[in-house]
């Protein structure tokens, strides 16, 4: 007797969906990680770990474009100088939040990294409103609304304001705000990218290398094969991604998204024994209200949504 085609369909749909929640999850847990490998190069000049995770990307991603038979894709965004001319100005808004990023988990300010991720998705849909024109539910306002005062609180509070958290917010929504206007894959996109940018980073490390100050081949192996990591640390949870949302709903990954930011709010008061106060707690209270406000939104706007498996286009903005 022959299986109905419910019968069959059913376990491919299934394992569809178990391999798309595991490469999810994967992916935002190496991106949880982040501060761990960052602590390992903190004695190396942040700008010069930003300059390697650019060029060790770039090589890795134009072998994966390469091996993956996505020439043609790549070829269609290099030879077009209006998304090559976004995409540059792009990734200087994203290396500006990789600096900050490596820069604050090297003066032990992981925390704060936590909080700007955080803030993140409501800067972005903050600028969609502005720039875009989206119009915004009541939900959608009272979340950012709860955002900043949770922010404000922080300041007044804590007697400071937490501007490693602000500038990576504001950097990771001004970048997915102009991939979005760009239009092109996530993937061959950020080669792109990487490429686009890599002659300024080749270009810093010969000049610090003549000023004799640059870390890399100057006697330290271990540290040099750090540094040649950071283009897989960068590459593999993007890869991940990537595969992820061919087989998972946007509100699905939507839900999996806060898990780096509290990998990270875990790893600064846990491991590394970063402050924590009531004021941080009032402050991040605000903001995780906002988040859960947010999320509740775009579940169910989503859910509305029909989804065919493969067919949604990849989101901007991942490449943390």
């Amino acid at each position: 007797m022959k299986p109905s085609p419910t019968a069959t369909a059913a376990p491919t749909k299934a394992s569809r969906k178990r391999l798309g929640v595991i490469q999810g999850l994967a992916s935002y847990l190496v991106w949880g990680a982040f501060p761990i490998y960052f602590k390992a190069v903190a004695s190396v000049p942040a700008l010069e770990v930003l300059v390697h995770r650019i060029i060790w990307s770039a090589v890795l991603l134009l072998a994966f474009v390469i091996i993956t038979g996505r020439i043609k894709e790549f070829s269609a965004i290099i030879t077009n100088g209006r998304s090559v001319a976004i995409l540059f100005v792009a990734t200087l808004s994203l290396s500006s939040g990789w600096l900050v990023f490596i820069k604050a988990v090297a003066d032990d300010r992981v925390l704060e990294a936590s909080l700007g991720y955080y803030i993140a998705p409501l800067v972005s849909v903050f600028l969609g409103f502005v720039f875009l024109r989206e119009k915004l539910s009541v939900r959608q306002t009272l979340s950012v609304a709860l955002a900043a005062a949770g922010v404000v609180l922080q300041a007044v509070m804590v007697g400071r304001l937490p501007m490693e958290s602000l500038l990576l917010a504001v950097t990771f929504a001004l970048y997915g705000l102009m991939r979005k206007t760009a239009r092109v894959p996530a993937v061959t996109g950020l080669t792109v990218q990487m490429l686009v940018i890599s002659p300024l980073a080749i270009a810093f490390l010969g000049f610090a290398m003549a000023r004799g100050e640059m870390v890399f081949l100057s006697g330290v192996p271990g540290m040099d094969v750090l540094l040649i990591l950071a283009g897989a640390v960068t590459v593999t949870p993007l890869l991940l991604h990537a595969a992820a949302l061919h087989h998972l709903r946007l509100s699905t990954l939507g839900f999996m998204q806060f898990i780096f930011p509290t990998a990270y709010f875990l790893l600064a008061v846990f491991l590394y024994g970063e402050p924590f106060t009531a004021a941080h707690l009032v402050s991040f209270g605000f903001i995780w209200a906002g988040l859960l406000l947010y999320t509740y939104d775009s579940f169910n706007t989503m859910r509305s949504i029909p989804f065919v498996t493969g067919a949604v286009e990849e989101p901007e903005g991942f490449e943390i």
